[in-house]
């Protein structure tokens, strides 16, 4: 017997806008306006192009068709102010449509002031917002009446904020939204959803799952997305597979060929700096001169509006774009989605080609463009994991004391608080529904004093008791700055490199410097730097140095390969039946690499050592992700100088790991015991500057510094500074302090990987697989020509890269083989 209730009708109105359209509802809209009539919070999982945003918006719709009132119905939470902007268009469409007397309005950073007063005065029925801007809300006085009236929360691309800074942030304040409006009801929308469960339960009011309150909906099936790999196809050199490189501008010609084929092309890439070089390189290439734009978080937010309009009105033939245009826009005029460099997780290239076409009943077209031979492997996995339906990417973590400290303080600028109460709220958002009492006083504490180390400050001391024992905000100051400075996005700092007496070499990312000590050697400006130390802005260094520059990490694009995609990158190495259906020089590659060596097995680590050019190099094939191998090399030079063996330096990628030396590691078990994640990271860690930028990040986060002040607005080097002062104090007087515990957690979790770099050296004790070589492998070209890239200064880097690279192919495969095999 089927015990599924009868789908809702929807009112005449809506059947009659529906049919003027030529559409019909889909069953899961008519399912979320159950749900809704029901009293059920719901998490919508649909495909692209499945109608999320009117599902997530049609109960409130036909509610307030049905029961006209005044005042704030629903919140609509985007991720993004673009997708804010971009939803309210769509919206506005079907209200004017039916003659609806309901009105929708935006309110983000970039709001007139004005506006954002007359909201709270008299809000509109439907207010789009970012989280940021409700905690803003949620911080002043008439907080309660604001939002007394609140039916619904509608939270789009749900998975891309759970799991970061900003949707604990936006958990803690749909807690506190569940105190204001206990009648209010959740809605999640989200196309790609790895951890439904964990989503289910950041909806829930109860901040656990499964959830008796949520309701789960799935869309019905979209049509296979069709997508290739695009590989280059002469027998020119310039035509052939690079070796190395991440950028992929060896395929620009057929990149501009695609755009040319195509009526609207989004161009995705993984990093700024590779955005900004596409985009050029295209533009040499544009002789039909091509309306083609470009779109990355560095630009001004005008020139981002600019491009999203122009594209909205189906101006532009392509846009250059990295993960600031991932979510949800909706463009009906794309019909090409290119990904340049490997996607580095099934999900996220499933979000971006789901920007393509935005229908169920047509497939998405993209071209993946790998751009070396191992991001070959890493496209055909992605798509393999695709078609088999496989999500990935982490679950949720627990959430930051750091954005709890802020929300107490938010709380207290709106009204006094009993700290018992707001514990109690606290606990039902999902990050934060594990977190012990003392955990919380500690934080409330923190708010209030500053901690045992900083109470004798006054400016620590932002909220005190009052004559009823309830926590209240110290003063309006406080609240001011509060109000100034909500949020959790916390912006790069670029430091200047300073030499000799005072000479300003330029800037660089303050990221840059975090992994080097004194003593060091790196390139800058063309020249060989010796590292010094780091003072409040400034990099001091020396010129010169002693040996080769050792290779510091960049920021890239922080998107480590996942590791799912990792694991069936290396089942394609080990299973040579799959190798016919990889592209001619791939397979011949990985064949070369079983006649030279062996190929990487799932069960075990490859360890390559072989001499080059006066070096020794060790070559780890460890497929952990670019953020736990740079934390590995760090290590691994730690323990090579005390063996002896006179490390030089090393780089890393997301698949493998090199390290050069004077001398040769023999006992290459010792070398990666897993003890060095005890006094050997420890040790780094305290002499590197990780730890006082993470803190750095933490403590804006907490409020503890304030990048802005009323009046004005402190330079990053005043921020830093007075961070490094602060940590310095809290490590000697207060080593247990709540932010030095974030800190270590955000470290750990963030650019150090430590979690993924354990499971590693705990999985492979006993399984290294030692080949000692008397010459670079085929696998291992990719990683050396890495170190080259690294050394090689000046405008001459092309031809003497190609150089480099006919000298290590050849060296790797011989003359023996070399005539037979397409390089």
């Amino acid at each position: 017997m089927n015990h599924t209730p009868p789908l809702p009708t929807l009112p005449p109105a809506f059947q009659a806008w529906f049919a003027a359209k030529g559409w019909a509802p889909h069953p899961h809209q008519l399912e979320m306006l159950a749900a809704a009539r029901a009293g059920r919070s719901a998490l919508l999982i649909a495909p692209t192009g499945g109608g999320k945003t009117l599902a997530g918006f049609l109960a409130s719709l036909v509610e307030l068709a049905e029961d006209p009132r005044a005042g704030l119905h629903t919140l609509y939470i985007s991720p993004l102010k673009a997708l804010a902007v971009d939803i309210h268009r769509n919206l506005t469409a079907p209200i004017e449509e039916m003659g609806l007397a309901v009105t929708a309005e935006t309110r983000t950073g970039d709001t007139p002031a004005s506006k954002r007063q007359r909201q709270r005065r008299k809000p509109p029925h439907i207010l789009l917002t970012t989280p940021e801007s409700l905690a803003l809300l949620l911080s002043y006085p008439d907080a309660g009446e604001i939002f007394a009236g609140l039916r619904c929360v509608v939270v789009d691309e749900l998975h891309a904020l759970a799991g970061t800074k900003r949707g604990e942030l936006l958990a803690l304040a749909l807690a506190r939204l569940g105190t204001l409006a206990p009648e209010a009801r959740r809605v999640g929308l989200s196309a790609t959803v790895a951890h439904p469960a964990a989503l289910e339960a950041y909806l829930s009011k109860t901040g656990r799952a499964p959830a008796e309150d949520v309701t789960v909906v799935r869309g019905g099936e979209a049509a296979q997305a069709e997508v290739k790999i695009l590989l280059p196809g002469g027998e020119k050199d310039e035509d052939r597979l690079p070796w190395s490189g991440h950028m992929g501008l060896y395929a620009i010609d057929r990149i501009y060929a695609a755009i040319q084929a195509h009526r609207t092309t989004l161009v995705f890439v993984n990093t700024r700096a590779q955005a900004e070089l596409i985009f050029q390189a295209l533009w040499h290439a544009n002789e039909d001169h091509l309306p083609i734009a470009l779109h990355h978080g560095s630009l001004a937010a005008e020139q981002r509006r600019k491009v999203e309009a122009v594209m909205a009105k189906g101006g532009l033939r392509a846009v250059v774009a990295t993960s600031s245009l991932d979510l949800g826009i909706d463009w009906a005029a794309v019909d090409l989605v290119l990904q340049v460099g490997a996607p580095k997780g099934t999900s996220r290239l499933l979000q971006r080609i789901g920007r393509a076409n935005h229908r169920l009943d047509e497939p998405s077209r993209a071209l993946l463009v790998p751009a070396n031979r191992f991001e070959v492997l890493e496209c055909k996995a992605a798509l393999d994991a695709m078609r088999a339906g496989e999500l990935d990417g982490d679950p949720p973590r627990p959430g930051g004391l750091d954005v709890l400290a802020q929300h107490v303080l938010g709380t207290a600028c709106a009204a006094p608080f009993d700290p018992a109460d707001l514990y109690a709220e606290v606990i039902t958002a999902a990050p934060y529904a594990d977190l012990d009492r003392e955990s919380f006083d500690a934080v409330v504490e923190f708010v209030r004093t500053g901690g045992y180390a900083l109470k004798v400050y006054d400016r620590f001391q932002r909220i005190r008791p009052n004559a009823d024992g309830r926590l209240e905000v110290a003063d309006k100051r406080v609240a001011q700055s509060y109000r100034m400075n909500v949020g959790t996005i916390v912006e790069a700092v670029t430091v200047k490199v300073r030499m000799g007496r005072g000479r300003i070499l330029g800037e660089i990312e303050e990221y840059f410097v975090q992994w080097l000590r004194p003593g060091d050697t790196f390139l800058f400006a063309g020249r060989l730097l010796t590292f010094q130390a780091m003072r409040e802005n400034f990099v001091d260094c020396t010129p010169g140095g002693e040996g080769e520059p050792a290779v510091p990490a960049y920021m890239g694009g922080k998107l480590p390969l996942t590791t799912q995609l990792a694991h069936r990158v290396r089942g394609m190495l080990e299973d040579s039946a799959s190798w016919p259906t990889l592209p001619g020089p791939v397979e011949e590659w990985l064949e070369l690499q079983r006649w030279r060596s062996v190929l990487p097995r799932a069960d075990s680590l490859l360890v390559e050592t072989f001499p080059r050019a006066d070096r020794e190099y060790l070559v780890a094939y460890t497929f952990a992700g670019r953020n736990a191998h740079q934390t590995l090399g760090m290590l691994l030079t730690r323990r090579m100088e005390r063996m002896g063996l006179g490390p030089l330096g090393f780089v890393a990628t997301d698949y493998v790991i090199a390290v050069w030396s004077v001398k040769a590691c023999e006992d290459v078990d010792a070398l990666f015991d897993q003890d060095m994640l005890g006094d050997d990271l420890e040790e780094w860690m305290a002499e590197s500057s990780l730890l006082k930028r993470t803190f750095r990040n933490v403590a804006v986060i907490a409020g503890l510094i304030e990048r802005k002040l009323p009046g004005h607005e402190k330079t990053g080097r005043q921020v830093t500074f007075n961070a490094d002062l602060i940590y310095d104090v809290l490590r000697k007087h207060q080593p247990d302090h709540i932010l030095l515990q974030a800190t270590q957690e955000d470290a750990a979790r963030g650019l150090t990987d430590i979690r993924r770099l354990s499971d590693l050296l705990v999985g492979v004790q006993g399984k290294i697989v030692h080949r000692r070589l008397d010459r670079v492998s085929p696998l291992a070209v990719p990683i050396l020509l890495e170190v080259g890239k690294e050394q090689v200064a000046g405008g001459a880097i092309e031809a003497l890269m190609d150089d480099f690279a006919e000298t290590l192919i050849e060296e790797a495969i011989g003359g023996d083989m070399q005539g037979s095999l397409q390089i």
